[in-house]
């Protein structure tokens, strides 16, 4: 076998062409790296930019992304949210479920957001630190302003009442459990400090004696929720981040789910676009992801009337005139060919990291990588929208990494593409036996 050696042109670090090519393998959507696979978003870039910017200038954003099954919603999400953290965004993203994460229950939603709160520096949960980043700026700015050591806590105290002003208006327990956090600090009473700290995120079920210590009552509820992001982004900006980037995926889920908890869901989602349409969140950058059915069928978005008039958005022109900065974005999904090109994008990826470079790019050529999409888009029904997970964790998992280790495996001579039942999703699943997603009854 021949050694690989390191290629100075690769736009990519070891780690991350790694992490890439790591979740392919395993079929997922990586988490880091999506900007090396990136093919056909340039043209939402600037508007995209321009709008993280707004946000950075104390601005607010909401967006909705619009794409069938397979096209590549969640890759779009954490592309964006990848560009937010290079800006200094603090990032997270909520999975929207009837039973773990219910929209129409903010508190819920709250506490998955403090749950997957992430920076550049810190992965989930980064509440602490970001917390801990606030105080030390505090006493910073104390400082600067002449405070003397005596003098500091006092000074801490007022700059907290100050800066939470706003937010105490509408949740004065997000101040009061802050303050109620340093207290258990200064005390060294860890155990406390970390209970109020979890009250602050939305926990529910801290013990009574940690509350009473830091001077709250009870479990979040659906209102606090709102004063307590509004508190949240006070603390995110003060402490040195730009801004929140929120995703809330998956939300045609809202389709699925008993009558009265969907119309309570989608007032849910009208409050929050509201609110950040109002000023009130200023530094946020919130998005839902959805199917074209959640937001033109009559049990998605279209049955609130507000709700669909806050999202219309012209579709009706060809996808390459879509606006980007318009409320909607809609994905146009995978064609044959963005499927092959993508699927070059990763062989060269994945070929600038192997061991044996060379065999990689000759039996995996592109000729190969295009045999290939089309065998998987035909195991699933021709339905190539919904191919691009399958397919990618093919070409990773048994196609190069065999060329790469075996000198004499040929794909085109030794494997032939097989799918199992096991190894498909849902969407997948219902593509190969000749049905999609929304063709199936559901019991509402």
């Amino acid at each position: 076998m021949s050694s690989a050696k390191p290629n100075p042109s690769s736009p990519a670090s070891a780690v991350r062409r790694r992490a890439v090519i790591d979740a392919l393998r395993r079929g997922a959507v990586p988490h880091s790296g999506l900007d090396l696979l990136a093919t056909g978003l340039d043209r939402f870039e600037a508007a995209l930019d321009a709008e993280l910017d707004a946000v950075v200038s104390g601005g607010a954003v909401f967006k909705a992304v619009r794409g069938e099954y397979g096209s590549g919603k969640t890759f779009f999400t954490r592309w964006l949210g990848e560009r937010a953290k290079r800006l200094g965004f603090a990032v997270a993203e909520i999975q929207v479920s009837e039973t773990e994460t219910p929209l129409h229950k903010l508190e819920t939603v709250y506490r998955r957001l403090t749950e997957r709160l992430t920076t550049a520096s810190f992965p989930p949960s980064a509440l602490r630190p970001i917390v801990d980043a606030w105080f030390y700026a505090l006493e910073e700015d104390a400082l600067a302003a002449g405070a003397t050591e005596d003098e500091l806590a006092g000074e801490v105290e007022t700059l907290l009442t100050s800066r939470l002003a706003e937010v105490s208006r509408h949740a004065p327990s997000f101040a009061t459990a802050l303050r109620g956090y340093r207290t258990a600090l200064a005390e060294g009473d860890e155990a406390t400090a970390a209970a109020v700290l979890a009250w602050l995120g939305g926990q529910p079920h801290v013990a009574a004696a940690a509350r009473r210590s830091a001077g709250v009552r009870g479990d979040l509820d659906h209102f606090g929720a709102l004063g307590f992001l509004q508190g949240l982004l006070t603390v995110l900006r003060d402490s040195g981040h730009r801004g929140l980037f929120v995703v809330l995926d998956e939300v045609e889920t809202l389709q699925r789910v008993r009558s009265d908890a969907r119309d309570k869901a989608l007032n849910a989602l009208r409050q929050l676009i509201d609110e950040v349409h109002s000023g009130r969140f200023p530094g946020l950058y919130l998005v839902i992801t959805g199917t074209p059915a959640f937001y033109d069928g009559q049990q998605g978005v279209q049955r609130l009337a507000p709700l669909a008039q806050r999202l219309a958005t012209d579709f009706t022109t060809e996808p390459r005139f879509d606006n980007p900065r318009a409320v909607q974005l809609r994905l146009p999904g995978f064609t044959q060919d963005s499927l092959v090109r993508l699927g070059v994008t990763i062989r060269d990826l994945y070929a600038a990291g192997a061991t044996a470079p060379d065999r990689v790019r000759t039996l995996a050529d592109d000729a190969y990588v295009a045999d290939l999409a089309r065998a998987v888009g035909g195991a699933l029904g021709g339905k190539v929208g919904v191919a691009p997970r399958l397919y990618l964790k093919k070409l990773v998992g048994d196609v190069l990494d065999r060329v790469d280790q075996f000198d004499d495996f040929d794909p085109r001579q030794d494997y032939k593409l097989t799918v199992s039942g096991n190894e498909l999703n849902d969407v997948e699943r219902n593509a190969a036996a000749g049905h999609s997603a929304d063709d199936i009854e559901l019991d509402l």
